[in-house]
């Protein structure tokens, strides 16, 4: 074909350095499209050996986070611990072939067991099984429809907000754990409730070690970073390699925490003593690989795939947004200005949940505080994520029965702390310093996600920011002013933004109004342009009846600078339309002389500027 081609350009057989140049260009397309859509395909051949040490590192202190934050986000759910190893398990896998970011860690998070959450209470661990695999289907679906602009439609406050409102809800549901007075704790107003009734009901040692456990996480935490700052190498090689240490202690300290309860509780069972409440039997083994349930019984209520769908409802939208909102907003965190295809991300995020349904995983998504282990540890490339996947593999083989002993304080601990950093309370003064309107679309989030849910919460918030959207696109700013301009006076109108079909009566009857009240009549009206880009019939037919309203009063009307394309279509509305577009650099142009200009009218008596030549 190239050969056919170089013939018809030229005229003679292309040369077979052309055909070779060709052939090139074909194979570097292919390769930028291989790289694009599987990235491992672009870093593995540049992988360096020195590399290796820094992922398995990075690898081995997310793992060491991942474990237990697993566990513990499987309580949150409802689940059993096991099914938090199973949602972690998967996710750096599939991130090494497919994710962008080298930073992001996949797996289960707060805010997804949250959501899962009510599912599991009321029907089972098959609902979030299957939620997992729907969600993952949407998030792919919509990779591959390359809607990644969708996350741009869900404002900075809303997001903060709900993540504000996820943080409070998720952490006093870990009360109950913290303090070892149990109950029941779904949402934020049963955490209260079940708080205030059954506080006296607190266990002391449950108490004594949830409270330590948080203060040891929040002292490992300010240690890891002075630490990270005090290893520059004019320091010496003992005190350089006590600081690494120490770092790293901090970094790996949820699993500290959790496996030193573990250690204590262990110690007093084989005294016969067991003053804490424990996580209990973990199944042994990896999980069995076969397709997520499209079907299931509950309480001896058989439910078929369509109503396991229909109990689910809005979640199906809401849980697929929030996972692509928390992983996409993750990687442009860590990105440090590198631009994010959010496209792929959702590829790589879906293919995670769909294949970790196959292994009875809940829904997972990128994760805050295990994508900062894996930065701060130095990751290189996503090949950590190896590491990290193939040591809880590990965990579920050989450690299941050591994690019988986890206390519920300490885990209550370790989610308590690490909410503590998701509560952005310093986005109020800002969007009181910037605009106090942002105010309301992130008090409606965090409100109604707080007292209502979370899915109504986001929802909420993102219709409260449409509602704002649509009133100043239905109510845009238009400047009116009265000028002189040589000698004349004229009445310059320029919207400040562009006009669509809502605001186009809207600007019509401002002009009109204004006109009107104008206490010195002026007979050129001004419609400055500059800033409209397009027009659509609604707009184009309200521009020609605005012409009219000003024929009656015998005003002259000038439509000044608009867009060729504005013009072509309000041509093919009425062609005498284009007698009222004018062009030019400034207002003096409508007048090029004293003698030589003057308002006319055409046969229809609509007023129009005319000069004479």
């Amino acid at each position: 074909m190239s050969s056919e081609v170089g013939q018809r350009d030229s005229g003679k057989p292309a040369s077979w350095k052309e055909r070779a140049a060709r052939a090139a260009d074909g194979a570097m397309c292919s390769r930028s499209l291989l790289e694009r859509k599987l990235p491992v395909a672009a870093w593995l051949p540049r992988y360096r050996r020195e590399d290796l040490l820094h992922d398995a590192v990075a690898g081995v202190a997310v793992g060491l986070t991942a474990v237990p934050q697993g566990i513990a986000y499987a309580v949150v759910a409802g689940l059993e611990p096991q099914y938090g190893l199973y949602a972690a398990m998967t996710g750096p896998f599939v991130y090494v072939a497919l994710g962008s970011c080298k930073d992001i860690t996949i797996g289960p998070t707060a805010i997804l067991a949250l959501l899962t959450q009510s599912f599991v209470s009321a029907h089972g661990a098959d609902f979030a099984v299957l939620l997992a695999f729907l969600s993952g289907c949407v998030v792919f679906a919509l990779g591959l429809l390359r809607m990644g602009f969708l996350v741009d439609f869900i404002s900075m406050p809303v997001t903060v907000a709900f993540t504000s409102a996820a943080a409070i809800t998720i952490a006093s549901s870990q009360v109950k754990d913290l303090l070892g007075f149990g109950g029941q704790a779904n949402n934020f107003v049963q955490a209260c409730a079940n708080l205030l009734s059954r506080a006296g009901r607190a266990r002391l040692w449950d108490s004594a070690l949830g409270l330590t456990t948080v203060a040891v996480l929040l002292l490992g935490k300010v240690l890891g970073a002075s630490s990270a700052v005090r290893t520059g190498p004019e320091r010496g090689v003992w005190r350089r390699a006590a600081s690494s240490a120490l770092w790293l202690l901090c970094v790996a300290r949820n699993a500290v925490v959790v496996l030193a309860g573990a250690l204590v509780a262990y110690l007093l069972h084989l005294h016969g003593v067991a003053p804490f409440r424990l996580t209990g039997e973990i199944e042994e083994g990896l999980p069995p690989f076969r397709p997520p349930p499209f079907s299931t019984r509950v309480n001896g209520t058989e439910y078929s795939f369509v109503q396991m769908a229909r109990q689910m409802g809005a979640s199906l939208a809401v849980v697929p947004l929030i996972a692509i909102l928390e992983s996409v907003a993750i990687a442009k965190s860590f990105s440090k200005g590198k631009s994010i295809d959010a496209t792929q991300e959702m590829l790589a995020l879906g293919m995670s949940n769909i294949l970790g349904s196959f292994v009875r995983s809940m829904p997972v998504t990128g994760s805050f505080t295990r994508t900062a282990v894996n930065n701060a540890s130095g990751v290189r490339t996503p090949l950590g994520g190896l590491v990290t996947g193939t040591l809880i593999v590990l965990a579920l083989r050989f450690l299941t029965a050591t994690f019988y002993f986890i206390p519920k304080a300490s885990l209550g601990g370790v989610i308590v702390c690490a909410m503590f950093f998701m509560v952005d309370y310093r986005v109020v003064p800002l969007l009181w310093s910037t605009k106090k309107l942002d105010l309301v679309p992130f008090f409606v989030t965090f409100t109604c996600g707080l007292l209502l849910s979370l899915e109504y919460g986001i929802l909420l918030g993102v219709a409260a920011d449409v509602v704002f959207i649509l009133y100043e696109s239905a109510r845009p700013s238009v400047t009116i002013k009265h000028v002189t301009v040589s000698g004349n006076d004229v009445l310059l109108v320029r919207p400040e933004h562009g006009l669509v079909f809502p605001a186009a009566e809207y600007v019509r009857d401002m002009i009109v109004a204004r006109c009107s009240a104008e206490e010195r009549p002026v007979f050129l009206v001004v419609v400055d342009g500059t800033h409209v880009f397009s027009v659509d019939a609604t707009t184009a037919k309200n521009m020609k009846l605005l012409t009219e309203d000003l024929g009656v009063r015998r005003q002259a009307l000038v439509f000044w600078n608009w867009r060729g394309s504005v013009e072509k279509t309000c041509r093919g509305l009425d062609p005498c339309m284009g007698a009222y577009f004018r062009y030019g650099s400034t207002l003096q142009d409508l007048f090029p002389g004293e003698d030589n200009s003057r308002v006319s009218r055409n046969e229809d008596m609509t007023p129009v500027l005319a000069a004479e030549g």
